[in-house]
């Protein structure tokens, strides 16, 4: 009987060592992560507000982490391109991404876009808010000052004022869709490819209204060219203090606030995710790095993995609505 204990005991012992070893390897991979490099992939191109953002989070995260954080941009597709690539990445903390909105709705505008913003990646942490707002040509507009003269303005056309925004899709004209739907008015979306050119030519007068990114509009507002008659974040920006937002003006519970956040591969570790989470806590509560965001445009704004994947999964499922209901597609 005491040979026979002791044999069930020592199989056990055996049967269970594979599954101890495991667990004690997982514990030894996540307690020297960070062992080597990390890849912060930027799905746009160099010198926008999500490269910037990402660059100033991408040099605090290596100093605290002591490792290097290298940053590789790789656009295309509305940064769909990239989220394919991170998508099949290991998941082993060693490459993050830098989610913006429109990469984030992708999934709903290009039927190739090859992931699923919800289910194929783990939120890590919110980094920025970035605001939009909407412009006028004063000299086309004179009198338009604020939302409610220009919705009333815009009912008296025979034919539909035009606005534009950056591009089909965008944030910017999702944006305006959803005040259109809300406030009962109409207006001609012109699409341009980028926002440079979109601004360019309503400073120029081709288009009298604009849907814009504060950060690449901002210079032209302080310079008398455009004039801001409403921003779309539920609260005023600092930027622009005496500008209301579109909920103010009469639209109560509008919010169109663009944003980024760190991704991972889906799978990630959930110590090295909540590492991150702390650094990238630590790092937007520093007033340096707040200002620094903000000289690119964007309001640092943290917000935890859980946080995260809600804003994600609220975000992909209402501006989603918009763009079936509209029909909008980038294919």
């Amino acid at each position: 009987m005491k040979f026979s204990a002791m044999t069930r005991r020592t199989a056990l012992a055996l049967a269970a060592a594979p599954l101890f070893a495991g667990m004690a390897g997982t514990v030894l991979a996540q307690g020297a992560w960070p062992d080597k490099m990390i890849k912060l992939v930027v799905p746009f191109p160099a010198g926008g507000p999500t490269d910037t953002a990402s660059r100033i989070l991408g040099q605090k995260l290596g100093e605290r982490l002591k490792q290097a954080v290298v940053v590789e941009n790789k656009a295309g597709a509305s940064g769909s391109i990239a989220a394919a690539q991170v998508k099949k990445s290991p998941a082993d903390g060693y490459t993050l991404m830098m989610l913006a909105t429109p990469t984030l709705l992708a999934p709903h505008l290009y039927k190739s876009a090859g992931y699923d913003t919800v289910k194929d990646f783990t939120p890590v942490a919110t980094v920025y808010d970035l605001p939009i707002v909407i412009v006028v040509n004063p000299k086309l507009l004179p009198d338009v000052t604020d939302l409610k003269g220009l919705i009333a303005y815009a009912k008296t056309q025979k034919t539909p004022l035009s606005y534009t925004s950056s591009g089909v899709g965008s944030f910017g004209h999702l944006s305006m869709e959803l005040l259109k739907q809300l406030a009962g008015f109409d207006m001609q979306h012109i699409p341009y490819k980028g926002g440079v050119p979109a601004i360019t030519d309503t400073i120029g007068g081709q288009v009298p209204i604009m849907y814009a990114d504060l950060v690449a509009a901002l210079p032209h507002i302080q310079a008398g060219k455009l004039r801001a008659i409403a921003v779309g974040s539920p609260q005023r920006v600092s930027m622009l203090p005496d500008l209301k937002t579109i909920a103010e003006q009469g639209i109560k519970g509008y919010d169109a606030v663009s944003w980024g956040g760190l991704l991972a591969p889906v799978g990630t570790p959930k110590a090295v995710v909540d590492r991150v989470a702390a650094e990238v806590k630590a790092i937007l509560a520093d007033k340096e790095v707040q200002d620094k965001l903000l000289g690119a445009g964007a309001i640092a704004h943290f917000q935890d993995p859980a946080q995260m994947g809600q804003r994600i999964q609220s975000d992909y499922q209402r501006w989603g609505q918009i763009i079936r209901d509209k029909g909008i597609s980038q294919d």
